[in-house]
């Protein structure tokens, strides 16, 4: 059995109403890589009919984010925060809580397994970090 590839994105903070003022409607939207090459990073968004686009890989890796000027977007290798929401914990805030609830310190299992779960899906579920070199 192959494990299915995992699929890469580039993301996008997206504001439905940014024209109510600084705080509006945001959502991250997640534009699909769907080619890499030395140079390039080919991606389809998520909005409208399948339209796909490239990215200078060197900057956007070198920067983290890069301004697409041709549909004047801000694209992002990792999810941006999202203005006005709290910061989700890190990996080592969560597996600190775990550590802390564990019944060997004196919590109890039905908290310990709520923490190993948080622990578990944000591990995941998150994007890692690029590769040095």
């Amino acid at each position: 059995m192959t494990t299915p590839a995992r699929t890469e994105y580039l993301y996008e903070l997206w504001d439905a109403n940014w024209d109510d003022g600084p705080f509006g409607n945001y959502q991250v939207l997640q534009h699909p890589i769907t080619k890499k090459t030395a140079k390039r990073i080919y991606f389809t968004y998520a909005t409208g009919a399948h339209r796909g686009g490239f990215v200078d890989r060197q900057r956007i890796e070198a920067d983290g984010e890069i301004y697409h000027g041709y549909t004047l977007r801000r694209l992002h290798l990792n999810p941006p925060e999202t203005p006005g929401q709290p910061k989700p914990p890190s990996l080592a805030e969560l597996k600190a809580a775990m550590a802390a609830v564990h019944p060997d310190r004196g919590g109890t299992d039905a908290a310990f397994i709520a923490a190993r779960a948080r622990y578990e899906r944000a591990r995941t579920t998150r994007t890692p970090a690029p590769a040095a070199g």
